[in-house]
């Protein structure tokens, strides 16, 4: 039984669906004018319905229109009962496709850059979030010359995550920087990865400071590759796309919405669960925001796993946001 009523018919279904459709698109109140023709009925039919489905919570009443909108739970009944699988438009596809067949591209090259164009193409905000690092151990630290002052550094983890940056450093011979990264491999392999600066800065820099004549050169660098590696755990693509969506135009709900965008603890929460399916987690059911939806699924592959997520208003087009997460975990995960 869902509110006042057991299950829906057939025509309350079509209009709730109509509705939920027509204010994605449009973002504004549905009347049953609106929806006569669509129907073949009268208004007046179509008005009792739509008092029905409101008495029974799924649509609700603004104060500046006569028409309906869905509530939360329109929206959850709309995504269980009455979205059809959508196929991907042949652009959107095509977008997608030259990411993952580009193979000078890593593959947490392509999972960003995948997220930003569906980020473009749907005005929603993506996310990707990669293993914790307290997950990750540091398994070892290699360093690769590349002349003219300038090397790679390259940090491997247990779970066979690789990450490297290339540094240039001036007046520091290759041997110091062997020594120093000999040092670090003996002392702070098997480290979680969010522990590693603190060790660097207790235990590795008062023993280079004896060894290594440009310590505080190399200790910098070093410092900093590890430090982006750390914040590589969570990666929000197209905040602002949130001012495009006409529900965020109070200036105080968009600076509060940024602000737990910027908060790493909160966005991991996004993960919650390890379930491998898309997941939907509509206003009060996700620990973001109440007035926003979260679409999410995880992935996971040899070398590493983690969460994507697409996050826009509760008027979210669900089904084009699921094909696309689809598609892309697919092809992450193949």
């Amino acid at each position: 039984m869902l509110g006042g009523i057991s299950m829906l018919s057939k025509r309350q279904s079509q209009i709730l669906k109509l509705i939920v459709e027509n204010y994605i698109k449009q973002a504004k109140p549905v009347s049953s004018n609106q929806l006569c023709k669509r129907l073949h009925c009268s208004s007046a039919t179509v008005r009792n319905e739509m008092a029905s489905l409101e008495e029974a919570g799924l649509l609700e009443k603004t104060h500046t229109s006569s028409g309906r909108i869905p509530s939360e739970e329109g929206y959850r009944y709309y995504v269980d009962h009455l979205m059809k699988p959508k196929e991907m438009n042949g652009e959107d596809m095509l977008k997608l496709q030259i990411i993952f067949h580009n193979q000078s591209l890593e593959l947490s090259d392509c999972i960003e850059k995948s997220l930003q164009v569906v980020s473009d193409m749907t005005s929603y905000t993506a996310v990707v979030l990669g293993k914790t690092s307290h997950e990750n151990l540091l398994k070892e630290v290699n360093v690769v010359p590349l002349g003219d002052q300038q090397m790679i550094i390259i940090v491997v983890t247990d779970k066979g995550k690789v990450e490297h940056k290339t540094v240039t450093l001036e007046n520091v011979s290759l041997e110091e920087v062997k020594k120093t990264v000999d040092i670090i491999n003996k002392l702070i392999i098997g480290t979680p990865m969010d522990e590693v600066n603190t060790k660097l800065e207790f235990e590795v820099k008062p023993i280079i400071g004896k060894y290594v004549k440009q310590h505080e050169k190399l200790y910098d660098t070093i410092y900093h590759v590890f430090h982006d590696f750390a914040e590589q755990e969570v990666n929000v693509v197209g905040r602002a796309k949130f001012l495009e969506q006409p529900e965020f135009h109070n200036v105080d709900k968009i600076k509060d919405l940024f602000h737990k965008l910027d908060d790493k603890d909160l966005i991991q929460e996004i993960k919650q669960d390890d379930s491998n399916n898309i997941e939907i987690y509509i206003g009060r059911e996700n620990s973001l925001d109440d007035d926003v939806t979260v679409i999410k699924t995880n992935y996971k592959t040899k070398a590493e796993e983690g969460t994507l997520a697409i996050i826009g208003p509760k008027r979210m087009e669900y089904d084009r946001v699921v094909c696309l997460l689809e598609y892309i975990k697919e092809n992450i995960e193949r």
